[in-house]
């Protein structure tokens, strides 16, 4: 595992952002200047972690020959934080494969504050924050369009736990909005929203897992929403 040192190097900037940063986010930090110390090995197999540097380009006409990267700098954004930004240059890595894992972008709801830069929801622990920065009563979120696209499920979990610890705090301190008094089936169903029940979603569950029992995996997932509204609609 093999790290550049020169790539970690931060700017003031981002130096005072990794001051205020979560113990995570400071602990990734070390785990990669302890890479940074490290040289090859001999090993048959080596990981190279690249930062600072963004692909712009996959080069070969018959197949993957090559991807061109633009070399980064890192600047204040005027708001307590930095971006990057692409410089004029270029680097080629040779290479046969090439494998986009990058996550996706939130997108904006009507009427919820939307920070476009980040693309996520401007929240306080998943208590959305309203342009005065005080939370919007009764509106939360959670996962990805929360914080962004990191982590793994098991980060994703214990987000949605957070936010709904939340909601619930404030539901027993009475700061959620009064209810309307109608059915929630009905305002669905008034509004054409398609709901998938529990039973719906243990007939996906198994679904899923029959079809994985038949390649030897635990689960193979359905891939898209129609898929799954099919399987649901089947309990």
């Amino acid at each position: 595992m093999l790290v550049d040192p020169a790539e970690l190097e931060l700017d003031p900037a981002s130096e005072a952002e990794l001051e205020s940063a979560s113990n995570v986010v400071q602990r990734n930090m070390e785990i990669l200047r302890e890479f940074a110390t490290r040289g090859p090995t001999g090993k048959p197999k080596t990981i190279r972690l690249r930062f600072r540097v963004s692909p712009v380009a996959i080069l070969g006409d018959e197949h993957v020959e090559g991807i061109e990267l633009a070399r980064n700098v890192l600047e204040p954004d005027g708001a307590g934080s930095v971006r990057a930004v692409a410089t004029e240059e270029r680097e080629t890595i040779p290479c046969g494969v090439v494998f986009r894992s990058v996550g996706y972008r939130g997108v904006a709801l009507p009427e919820v504050p939307y920070d476009e830069r980040r693309g996520t929801i401007p929240n306080d622990g998943g208590r959305v924050l309203g342009t005065d920065g005080a939370p919007i009563p009764g509106v939360y979120c959670a996962g990805w369009i929360k914080r962004g696209p990191t982590g793994v499920i098991g980060t994703n979990k214990k987000d949605a736990t957070d936010t709904v610890e939340h909601l619930l705090g404030d539901a027993r301190e009475g700061r959620l909005p009064a209810r309307s008094g109608e059915s929630l089936d009905d305002l669905l169903a008034e509004r054409g929203v398609e709901v998938v029940t529990y039973a719906g979603w243990e007939a996906i569950d198994l679904l899923e897992r029959t079809r994985g029992e038949e390649q030897g995996r635990p689960r193979v997932k359905l891939p898209t929403w129609d898929e799954l509204l099919e399987a649901g609609r089947s309990a």
